[in-house]
């Protein structure tokens, strides 16, 4: 009841081991390969570290091990005496050590703060973040895209930008160079960092043509803009026969062949589209022997049309013949397309299956039985993947065959998580996932090592047959013994 009600006093992440006996301790740094001990006087001489610490042990869940113990109480304060820790000689009373396969590493030493804690248990050997160098304090360290477009705005002085990845070799040995320059030219110009490897920073790559690291970007300070207001789509002198609520009935009694386009004018995609959907109107609206005529609908203001039509996205492209609603044609988005499908009106193709609803032997799995599922697999390898990644759909038929393969031995599960969908995003994470697609190896649920081999057929075969063969010797070497 006392650990209980510790443990609840300083809100600690169930993830987090609490340990006070020195067999138990044992068992501990046996059973699992990366460790970080929290050794504390008090139980509540370790509260700060142990509110972020309940925050770090989620985000390394299944790579990494959290545990506390309490050096105040009897029974801690006998297994603190036994592997000569004393907390209460620390400025903080608090005392941080890294355990590695079943051994001290090394006590830890770099900031305690989130990100610093998580690169460390996630690499413990690898070298500290940038921000963390004394020498680099005058580097503005970005984290985020907010981060950065929010530098990018209200910055008056020029910016130079190093886009990185933390593995980079390049990267590494410009990093002096770069810190000596930011403390040179400090109060002049701006000189930032940012990692952009992980996958949430496709996007901004793509944007800023980051096609290998480091890549500098120099931006120059803009002078504020004085805002035009934009002129309504239906106000500025388009082709486009612009409907409302009153008017969409009577509009399509009186033309047989109609495609509208139902938009919201903040929306990206609708913006892209205008011009094309402009010119072909100019073509298609002035011509009396034309075979359709092209109209739109601002669907924030006239919401009745919409709701009717149950638009949920935009654009929306739908045809009408004879006032009646006939398709929805989401692949009409260039003036050609629209044009060419226009002269003759067809059935739009069914849209590509997903994966998921492809036969085949992987498991599609989800936060909700992700756990589960895998529990009750010895070897399991995962694919984490967004279905719009190239990599990934260049892995899917491989790893499809090897399921096959191996879609008969019950202990065995290829399994796929698209990390799009819902609540996966989350598991993803947790899971470790930085980029598209990442392949993780479970035994019995609980994760083992990330799967860097080949992304062919015979990588994942290869893979799986190792562990089979594994299996197999140790069977062989216990019969040996009986």
């Amino acid at each position: 009841v006392a650990v209980s009600s510790a443990l609840q006093a300083a809100k600690v992440s169930p993830l987090i081991e609490r340990v006070n006996d020195h067999k138990d301790f044992k068992k501990l740094l046996r059973t699992r390969t990366n460790v970080l001990v929290l050794y504390t006087k008090s139980a509540s001489s370790g509260d700060a570290h142990l509110k972020l610490l309940s925050d770090v042990a989620q985000a390394v869940k299944g790579q990494g091990t959290i545990a506390w113990v309490n050096c105040g109480d009897s029974e801690g304060r006998k297994l603190c005496k036994k592997v000569k820790v004393d907390p209460s000689s620390k400025p903080k009373g608090v005392e941080v050590l890294h355990y590695k396969d079943g051994t001290f590493h090394t006590e830890y030493n770099r900031p305690a703060t989130f990100k610093s804690m998580v690169a460390f248990l996630k690499d413990p050997a690898g070298a500290p973040l940038w921000e963390e160098n004394p020498e680099a304090k005058d580097v503005v360290h970005i984290e985020s895209e907010k981060d950065f477009r929010k530098l990018l705005k209200k910055e008056e002085r020029p910016i130079l930008m190093m886009f990185y990845a933390p593995w980079c070799g390049v990267c590494k040995r410009m990093q002096p160079i770069f810190q000596q320059a930011a403390t040179e030219t400090k109060g002049k110009y701006v000189l930032a960092g940012m990692n952009v490897h992980p996958a949430e920073f496709d996007g901004l790559k793509q944007e800023f043509s980051v096609k290998g690291y480091p890549t500098f970007c120099y931006f120059d300070p803009q002078p504020p803009q004085p805002k035009t207001p934009e002129v309504p789509w239906s106000e500025s002198g388009s082709a486009v026969f612009h409907l409302t609520d009153e008017s969409f009935d009577t509009f399509l009694e009186e033309h047989p062949s109609v495609l509208v386009m139902f938009y919201a004018p903040w929306c990206g995609h609708c913006k892209k589209m205008k011009p094309e959907y402009d010119e072909a109107a100019e073509i298609l609206n002035k011509n009396p022997e034309s075979p359709g005529v092209l109209a739109a609908v601002d669907a924030t203001i006239h919401k009745s049309v919409g709701e009717r039509f149950k638009i949920s996205g935009f654009p929306t492209v739908k045809y009408f013949e004879k006032g009646e609603e006939k398709y929805t044609l989401p692949q009409l988005r260039s003036k050609d397309k629209i044009i060419e499908w226009l002269q003759n009106p067809q059935a739009p193709p069914p849209p590509e299956k997903s994966w998921e609803e492809m036969p085949s032997s992987v498991s599609h799995l989800g936060a909700e039985d992700f756990r589960e599922s895998l529990k009750k697999k010895k070897h399991a390898l995962v694919m984490f993947y967004a279905p719009w990644c190239p990599h990934c759909k260049n892995a899917v038929p491989h790893f499809t065959t090897a399921a096959e393969l191996f879609k008969e031995d019950r202990k065995i599960a290829y399994a796929a998580v698209d990390c799009t969908k819902g609540q996966n995003h989350e598991l993803c994470k947790q899971e470790g996932v930085e980029g598209y697609p990442t392949f993780n190896y479970y035994n019995y649920g609980k994760f083992s090592e990330k799967y860097n081999g080949e992304r062919g057929e015979a990588g994942f075969t290869g893979f799986m047959r190792n562990l089979r063969g594994r299996d197999q010797e140790k069977v062989g070497k216990r019969k040996e013994e009986l």
